[in-house]
């Protein structure tokens, strides 16, 4: 048997019975990193030895009795715009090559507390602008059900280092579909929580108001637990929520008879692959059989979420990206003549193609004279895509519909035409416009054999049913238990 194909729950089990130690498991991991990434790409940064030398050291605390955390001796991949003391930290952009963090995220700092393993950094779409990780200095990262083709992003790098079984456990972070869309498109298991429920503090931001850290693993009771872990309230960010945590995997395996899930009209689009409708309809076939209850619902603000959400999250990025600017952070252009020069040379070499566009977009709509036309108008009407899911939710208890309109298209399909691009997270969106939770699981498989992802959207931090959901339909399917074919 393979360790390092086990998920999270299962080799948590075999280390308390001590079947297998923390560094049989690392190990396996760091070979199977070996063995496989130069086809993936999913890292960008791998310590070898800083894992091993975690690894020892729970090895020892469990030899000696002594208490240990959650994710004692499992291994994590962090993003890479997650800060980690000491490590590199670039957001996979020529900016930032060579910028050590110097101190932790709180998700870091919570993973170290649980006596988790980071075993390193995922690749990702610069400064998380992307749908393809496509736009990585280090080149995209490649899906591991057919390497032609893409991951997803912005999370790309840790969809795929789960699907691969490069790492146990990864966190992504998710602005407008960042952790979903990959997770379906990898077919494994990705949530964004509720905006406010996991702390931002170490998240380099794109989109401030947008931006949520969430889990990425191989099985929803995984997913619980490392949701578990990372959530909670912090002083440290403004937008943390003092909510109460609960325990999301007491709820896993509870009946969802009776359940309503909404299924919104406007999510079945012309245009949309037709292996994609027939696997959602599927899975909510299986959710009847299970007990649940479909009611057709209305969320008519959706055609606009796509125009909304580049206006809000373009402004946001031109104002959170203006620090990087040669001064304080990063790389700096060697061959300026003054200051002015020595910016704008900085950021013209250092950033990419879709970064300086999404900059320049968000300054041209937060500019005098077009602020009232562009940037306040679309904050209107997110109000009204938020309302939309409010009136909905009185009727239900959580929402079902497909994650990406496509499952992978081709690395370098796309990349060249932005607004055919955009038009990937076109079923995500909404959530992070609206603040609220939604969990990606794999539900079927294209006639070319690449995963099928299905979103399951919950009210403001209600997590645990939209948990419990993705659980009774993992366990009654066997899209989960299937792995992609990697040598």
């Amino acid at each position: 048997m393979d360790i390092f194909n086990q998920t999270a729950c299962q080799l948590i089990k075999m280390l308390q019975s001590k079947e297998i130690t923390s560094r049989q498991l690392v190990e396996s991991v760091i070979d199977r990193i070996g063995a496989v990434d130069s086809k993936i790409n999913a890292f960008v940064y791998v310590d070898n030895t800083a894992a091993l030398e975690k690894a020892d050291e729970i090895d020892a605390r469990r030899a000696n009795g002594e208490p240990l955390g959650a994710l004692a001796g499992i291994p994590v991949a962090l993003k890479d715009n997650l800060l980690y003391c000491r490590r590199p930290v670039t957001c996979a952009s020529n900016i930032l090559k060579g910028y050590y963090s110097s101190y932790n995220a709180t998700v870091v700092e919570k993973l170290i507390g649980a006596d988790a393993v980071i075993i390193g950094v995922a690749n990702m779409d610069e400064f998380a602008m992307g749908s393809s990780c496509e736009t990585s200095c280090y080149g995209p990262s490649r899906n591991p059900w057919n390497q032609d083709c893409i991951t997803g992003g912005s999370s790309g790098g840790s969809a795929a280092a789960v699907a691969a079984d490069e790492t146990i456990l990864a966190l992504g972070s998710d602005t407008g579909g960042s952790i979903r869309q990959p997770s379906a498109l990898c077919g494994v298991v990705g949530m964004k929580p509720t905006y406010g429920r996991v702390s931002r503090y170490g998240l380099v931001a794109f989109a401030s108001s947008l931006d949520q850290i969430g889990p990425i693993t191989k099985s929803v009771a995984d997913n619980a637990l490392l949701l578990q872990v990372i959530s909670g309230y912090d002083h440290r960010d403004s937008t943390s929520i003092n909510e109460d945590v609960p325990d999301y995997s007491a709820s896993l395996g509870e009946s969802i008879k009776g359940l309503k899930i909404g299924i919104p009209k406007e999510y079945f689009l012309y245009g949309m692959d037709s292996d994609i409708e027939t696997a959602t309809k599927k899975a909510i076939e299986t959710f009847q059989q299970l007990g649940a209850q479909p009611v057709e619902i209305s969320l008519p603000y959706t055609e606009y979420a796509i125009a909304t959400y580049y206006i809000i999250a373009t402004a946001e990025a031109s104002a959170n990206l203006a620090r990087f600017d040669g001064v304080r952070y990063g790389n700096r252009a060697k061959d300026a003549d003054n200051l002015i020069d020595m910016y704008c040379k900085t950021k013209s070499q250092g950033f990419g193609a879709e970064v300086k566009r999404r900059i320049l977009l968000g300054t041209y709509v937060l500019s005098s004279g077009y602020y009232d036309a562009y940037y306040k108008k679309a904050q209107k009407v997110r109000t009204l895509i938020r309302d939309d899911f409010s009136k909905a939710f009185q009727k239900v208890d959580c929402i079902v519909a497909p994650t990406s309109p496509t499952s992978a298209f081709k690395i370098g399909e796309k990349i060249d035409d932005p607004l055919t691009m955009y038009l990937s997270d076109i079923f995500t969106i909404s959530l992070n416009l609206a603040g609220l939770p939604g969990i990606s699981i794999p539900c079927g498989f294209s006639k070319d054999s690449l995963p099928i992802g299905l979103q399951i959207i919950g009210k403001p931090f209600d997590e645990s049913t939209i948990l419990r959901a993705a659980y009774a339909f993992e366990q009654n399917t066997v899209f989960h238990t299937q792995k992609p074919n990697l040598v």
